[in-house]
């Protein structure tokens, strides 16, 4: 099933008034933890592949309807057993759909290497089809010559609907990029860009035809501007510009 999703950028200072805004219709999604300022929150890093020619940044700029990204992502600090998830992002307008398998990180380089997914797929008890998944992730990176591009880093606070669990609010905050990072530098935050200086990125993803109401009332009440905001190709603009998205 496709899922719609719908991006805001939002003052910083806002951020107070939208967690108690939308507190009676959420809970905090379980993989997030309490920081030191007390925000439930985790950090979210993906290492996009592109072309030589950037022909995925070039499809979203030029408003291609159907489009893929393709990426390797994983979470908060390295440890012994950190895994990634291998993803495939396809959207078609509005609405999307990922097709993920999850890896080792230790395992990562030499499954690129090898193409061994069979081996390296890590079993998950709920898709049976994760080999698959990462199969055509490594088809569409090897016929295509995708390659590292941009390494996105950010810290994200993740909700859920009470009354529908298919409801996903979240707050993207201090996002940073840098380009052409080595598959084992995911966790290396050296030589970040940071993006938006004084805004952060709102999510509201949703699988019914309508947002819920009580989302667009938030969404209403706080003047928000749906926005076609790719975290990507901001990530490059700012490295290729080296300025700061100011927004």
């Amino acid at each position: 099933m496709l899922r719609i999703e719908r991006k805001y950028l939002v003052q910083n200072h806002r951020i107070d008034a939208l967690r108690k805004r939308i507190s009676s219709f959420v809970v905090p999604d379980m993989y997030t933890h309490v920081n030191d300022q007390g925000i439930r929150e985790y950090t979210v890093r993906s290492i996009y592949f592109d072309s030589n020619n950037f022909s995925c940044y070039a499809e979203k700029r030029e408003g291609v309807m159907l489009r893929r990204k393709f990426r390797i992502r994983g979470y908060d600090r390295p440890a012994d057993n950190s895994y990634v998830v291998f993803e495939i992002k396809r959207k078609i307008e509005a609405r999307q759909k990922k097709y993920r398998s999850k890896v080792l990180f230790r395992d990562v380089e030499e499954l690129l290497r090898s193409g061994d997914y069979n081996r390296y797929v890590m079993p998950n008890g709920i898709n049976s089809h994760d080999p698959d998944n990462a199969a055509k992730f490594l088809y569409h990176i090897n016929k295509k010559q995708f390659v590292p591009t941009c390494l996105v880093v950010y810290e994200r606070e993740a909700y859920f609907g009470k009354l529908d669990c298919g409801v996903r609010i979240t707050f993207d905050k201090n996002i940073r990029s840098r380009l052409y990072p080595p598959v084992n530098s995911l966790y290396d935050e050296k030589e970040m860009k940071l993006l938006f200086k004084n805004h952060f990125i709102l999510e509201i993803k949703y699988f019914r035809h309508e947002m819920p109401v009580w989302a667009r009332s938030v969404v209403q009440e706080f003047r928000l501007r749906n926005d076609a905001l790719s975290k990507y190709t901001i990530g490059v603009d700012a490295n290729r510009e080296k300025v700061l998205v100011t927004y």
